[in-house]
């Protein structure tokens, strides 16, 4: 079987990749990053969903993010916005996180031979992250050639970025599709120690709109009723 490096969060859309990513006949390498975020239930969503999918094996890498802050996500002194999705970007944007995640992803693709790195970017239901568009897929992959051994000896690394651009609905259908259970996923921005969601980060809202638009039952759990419902 081919190898790939899978990055695995917890959530919703790094879900539904891993689970592409066995679909397609690719033995699977779970990265997930402990990067200092608000909580820890996406780190244990992300260990369940490993398991569930049969990830060939999981590593977690510890890279406090939180050090440098400026970000809603990592550090605690700015509020997670709750008043709905808007212009520009966010303050939950986290300074070069996908980068970061990438560049780990491909110091372990390249020891492990593999020429397949899989993220669950999306171009289309986002908060406006530069690092979620086709652009930057393309360029970090012209990086990778001139960076690494592999690159420089010929090896062609593809960063396969399947959502891109789908929309959550279109997400969830694809996942449902492939027998995923998001149940065991964590998308909320401010999840409590249990990983029920708090029901109005964007990160909610934009689950919940998912869930609605696909006319599948929203199986999150939430410590109250979402806004809106």
């Amino acid at each position: 079987m081919k190898k790939a490096v899978v990055l695995v969060s917890g959530g919703l859309d790094s879900a539904t990749v891993l689970a592409i990513a066995r679909r397609d006949g690719y033995e699977t390498h779970a990265l997930t990053l402990d990067y200092g975020q608000r909580h820890a239930a996406e780190l244990a969503a992300a260990a369940r969903v490993c398991r569930a999918l049969g990830a060939a094996e999981q590593r977690r890498i510890a890279v406090d993010l939180s050090g440098f802050g400026a970000s809603a996500l990592t550090d605690a002194r700015i509020a997670v916005p709750v008043t709905g999705v808007g212009t520009g970007i966010p303050v939950t944007y986290v300074p070069a996180r996908n980068t970061v995640l990438l560049a780990l992803a491909l110091a372990w693709a390249e020891a492990l031979g593999a020429n397949d790195i899989f993220i669950g970017v999306n171009a289309v239901d986002y908060s406006g992250y530069p690092d979620c568009r086709p652009e930057y897929i393309a360029a970090f992959e012209a990086m990778a050639k001139r960076a690494t051994r592999a690159g420089v000896e010929g090896a062609r690394l593809t960063v396969h970025a399947p959502l891109i651009a789908l929309s959550k609905a279109e997400i969830i259908r694809r996942g449902i599709a492939l027998g995923l259970d998001y149940a065991l996923t964590v998308s909320c921005y401010q999840a409590d120690a249990e990983g029920r969601a708090c029901g109005r980060c964007d990160a909610c809202r934009l689950r919940r709109a998912g869930f609605e638009a696909a006319g599948v039952s929203d199986p999150t759990r939430y410590r109250a009723a979402p806004a809106g419902a």
